[in-house]
């Protein structure tokens, strides 16, 4: 094999273009773990990628792809043998590193997590880097003493990537979901995924000059972030936790210290990204057992590398709900 496939994104004066095209095996990143990539995944990060944002990816031409999962063809670390069954989710591939939107992907060997018996391939991207996310910020949540029985969990964005699985795993293992969306054509599909109660995005969304508002919500899963995030936090009970792992509403955290000093709330910030290697192989030896989500095929679209432009727009537009796993492997 001299070539292989990949999505590129090009970035010029007169705007971006995306194109599949035959490169050299050679033009692959000199790292350890050459992985023939038989699935993918499409994340928000992929999406900005592709439409040439500089904060995610520095360096044009560029192959999206921040999840990936296929078979070892090549290690010389000596970690894993050829053959082997693995995921690369996060890190720097498809930011900087050419990414999973690919035929071949060669990165780091610790970056590349052996998948655990009971998760298969295509089931991790699936998941990804939104179903990691949303396992790390419910081990958080659990962490500081949130159970199923002290009441509801709140979580916005709740047709996204991160936002779905969140719901569909809180309410799998037992929890009581309050679902956030501004998508009214939504609320039956975040019904079958487990949540027992849906709001408005415009009852979080705007600035409350109260101090506290009602205590309604034991713990909280946010993907927003500014106003939606402090009047969760002003709408924790007594002790409750809100985990914190996105920022599509805005990055500024116009707050006050009321709601800590006065209900003992907690913020916690959520990282997935860089998070540990072993952070990865724990959670997603989680889902493969205990955590494992009887939906999680129903959630997601199965697309190609060649019908990938229109969901990408889509996702830009905030026109999606679930996930998109990405065929790759050809045979």
């Amino acid at each position: 094999m001299t070539t292989y496939r990949a999505l590129r994104i090009h970035l010029t004066e007169e705007g971006v273009t995306r194109a599949l095209e035959d490169r050299a095996m050679s033009e692959l990143p000199d790292h350890d773990v050459l992985i023939r990539v038989h699935w993918s995944s499409l994340n928000y990060k992929d999406a900005l990628s592709a439409n040439g944002h500089k904060g995610v990816s520095r360096y044009y031409p560029h192959t999206p792809g921040i999840d990936a999962a296929g078979v070892v063809e090549r290690d010389r670390s000596g970690q894993f043998q050829p053959g082997t069954q693995v995921a690369v989710i996060g890190f720097d591939l498809g930011m900087n590193t050419q990414g999973g939107f690919a035929d071949y992907v060669c990165v780091p060997a610790d970056w590349v997590v052996t998948l655990p018996t009971g998760l298969n391939m295509a089931d991790s991207m699936r998941l990804g880097t939104a179903g990691v996310t949303a396992a790390y910020c419910l081990e958080k949540l659990i962490e500081t003493g949130v159970r199923a029985d002290d009441g509801p969990i709140l979580v916005t964005g709740a047709t996204g990537g991160v936002g779905s699985l969140a719901v569909h795993l809180l309410s799998t293992l037992g929890y009581k979901v309050t679902a956030v969306t501004g998508k009214t054509d939504a609320h039956d599909w975040l019904g079958q995924l487990g949540a027992t109660d849906i709001l408005p995005r415009e009852a979080l969304s705007e600035p409350d000059p109260k101090a506290l508002r009602p205590a309604q919500f034991a713990g909280a899963i946010d993907t927003v972030g500014e106003h939606t995030l402090v009047n969760i936090l002003k709408s924790l009970r007594f002790g409750g936790s809100v985990a914190a792992c996105g920022i599509v509403g805005g990055t500024a955290l116009p707050a006050d210290i009321f709601p800590f000093i006065l209900r003992g709330v907690n913020l916690l910030g959520v990282a997935s990204a860089d998070a540990p290697l072993d952070a990865r192989t724990r959670v997603l030896a989680k889902y493969a057992g205990l955590w494992k989500l009887p939906l999680l095929n129903a959630m997601c679209d199965t697309l190609t590398l060649d019908e990938l432009g229109p969901r990408i727009d889509a996702m830009l537009s905030g026109n999606i709900q679930g996930r998109a796993l990405i065929r790759i492997a050809q045979d």
